[in-house]
């Protein structure tokens, strides 16, 4: 006969769940983020030992270390605990969720519009680019191509030694295995659609 748990064992097992949640979670938006360890313990004021402990579920965070952790990502403890919804067909990332937030400075804006809690191969981000703002990359992994599509403005896009521009409506694929940069060749705001396939 299968054995009902109690309400202590429910209660521990439910804890233990929030647990796991919290520590995939910090790692995904840490990942997400192109943080390293070292950053984020910067940022964080954690230690980095503690949060790569806490990151591989062999270590519960405090409350008072979740929120440093929580506020270094700018987030909020509501936000950083959001439980990821079941499985479903249709998964929504709304205009408003800061946790897609990638990077902000006075060169760009990125938002992830890929799920944060899949691993993948395929990455999808609409990025903003200030007036003569520019986004500098080293090389990612060798096979790796982006696929750029512009929505708004007029960029230039560098891949290695080679350079092309491109207007409202235009694509273009390069490698991404070599230094690449996109530049708003604008005077306002460009935007710009960009795909990134790992091999």
């Amino acid at each position: 006969m299968k054995k009902t748990p109690n309400a202590a064992e429910a209660s521990s097992q439910s804890a233990e769940d929030v647990s796991r949640h919290v520590c995939r979670r910090i790692h995904e938006l840490r990942q997400v983020r192109g943080w390293s360890l070292d950053v984020l313990s910067r940022a964080s004021g954690v230690s980095r030992s503690m949060l790569s402990q806490i990151e591989r579920e062999q270590a519960n965070p405090t409350l008072a270390v979740t929120v440093k952790i929580a506020s270094a990502l700018g987030l909020s403890m509501a936000e950083l605990l959001e439980q990821v919804a079941p499985a479903q067909n249709i998964e929504i990332i709304r205009a408003e969720d800061r946790s897609h937030i990638f990077r902000a400075d006075s060169n760009c804006s990125i938002r992830t519009l890929s799920p944060l809690h899949l691993e993948k191969d395929v990455e999808f981000y609409e990025v903003l680019l200030n007036a003569d703002g520019i986004l500098r990359s080293a090389a990612h992994f060798e096979g790796t191509r982006e696929f750029l599509t512009v929505q708004k403005g007029k960029v230039s896009v560098t891949s290695d030694t080679e350079l092309t521009e491109l207007n409202k409506g235009d694509s273009a694929s390069y490698r991404a295995d070599v230094p690449h940069e996109i530049k708003n060749m604008s005077k306002s705001e460009a935007l710009v659609f960009l795909v990134v396939i790992y091999q």
